[in-house]
């Protein structure tokens, strides 16, 4: 059984979460070169985490077909983020960070991942086709959602936001399951592509599903154990600088989104364009309908107010955001064309990340 060295990145994880906890306050103390060096050695070590949680839910996907399989890797994804995140609020005072992490994540999600991998099958096969059903599906629920957990916010009077969160969280959870149902049972063909795909090699050994799901399990309470040095060391390091700061955010959003680029682009290669449709807006809308319900619960806990309403340059992304997906997604066919169009909304984002104004 090969299970054992194929989850050398967690036992290396293990090794470097013991030199972490060992060496973070000195890091802290001495900043500078061994301040981010641990920081980075920490960080690829949590993306190292996060492939092998993707790897396991790969498996699983694989066994129960589609829509279970994009289904159970975007719930591994979003489930890394939601750790992360909940960890990284409990330093350094950051009201933004969860609106930000959010909003990296749609970025990362519809315009990285849909855009590379359009740009990559498009280039191989000239255009692959989906089933359009799904898309529009999709962008209908993540507009909803949006709108409700992330715009609406702007005009809910300070006295008030007590109720909205309530308000947010149950509707939430009821699109959610709503949405659950229907992709999963009536409306399970609107998932679903029969098209001429190359064949994929996968790990399909007999190895019992329960092995994989306590792996992820395990994997997941050690990204969160991970992410608490993270946290340290990122107050740290940003703490009187003049980095960008939604930089936390953006690492979030490329640590849960980094597995989910690699088995994207693996199906756009293989001609398997509705997983990476699946996957690239799944992804965001279980970002949207499971995150901002966990955050907003976290604010009503704590009785203070987190930041949900986006900023007008935010606004202005989802806007194009939407506006190019909805135009190129319509048809049942992507192409490298139409990647270009996301993938340069992804560049545009990236930039404005890196001038410190989202």
């Amino acid at each position: 059984m090969k299970y054992p060295k194929a989850e050398f990145p967690i036992a290396i994880a293990l090794i470097v979460l013991g030199l972490g906890i060992s060496l973070e306050h000195v890091a802290v103390e001495h900043g500078g070169i061994m301040l981010w060096g641990l920081l980075l050695v920490i960080l690829a070590a949590i993306i190292g985490v996060a492939f092998r949680i993707a790897h396991h839910a790969e498996v699983l996907a694989m066994r129960f077909g589609e829509p279970y399989g994009t289904l159970i890797l975007t719930l591994a994804a979003v489930s890394v983020e939601v750790v992360i995140l909940i960890v990284l609020l409990q330093g350094a005072p950051n009201p933004t960070l969860a609106r930000d992490t959010v909003f990296a994540a749609v970025m990362f999600d519809i315009n990285g991942i849909l855009g590379i991998a359009a740009i990559v099958g498009g280039l191989k096969h000239g255009s692959a086709k989906y089933n359009v059903d799904s898309a529009n599906s999709f962008i209908a629920m993540l507009l909803v959602a949006i709108g409700i957990g992330m715009f609406i916010p702007d005009f809910v009077p300070e006295h008030q936001w007590q109720i909205y969160s309530f308000f947010s969280i149950g509707i939430m959870a009821i699109m959610y399951l709503a949405f659950l149902r229907l992709q999963t049972v009536e409306h399970r063909n609107f998932f679903e592509y029969a098209a001429g795909t190359e064949e994929e090699g996968h790990d399909l050994e007999h190895s019992p599903n329960a092995l994989h799901v306590a792996v992820m399990l395990g994997a997941i309470i050690l990204v969160g154990v991970l992410s608490e040095v993270l946290s340290v060391l990122l107050d740290a390091g940003l703490s009187g600088s003049s980095l960008p700061k939604a930089i936390p955010a953006v690492l979030v959003a490329l640590i849960s989104a980094s597995p989910e680029i690699l088995t994207a682009l693996r199906a756009a290669q293989n001609n398997r364009m509705q997983t990476t449709v699946n996957i690239a807006l799944g992804a965001s809308l279980a970002t949207v309908l499971l995150t901002l319900p966990v955050i907003e619960a976290i604010a009503l806990f704590s009785g203070e107010r987190i930041e949900m309403a986006l900023t007008p340059v935010q606004a202005g992304m989802l806007l194009l955001t939407f506006i190019a997906v909805m135009n190129n997604l319509h048809d049942g066919e992507t192409n490298a064309i139409e990647g270009i169009s996301h993938f340069a909304l992804f560049a545009a984002f990236i930039a404005l990340v890196m001038m410190g104004l989202v």
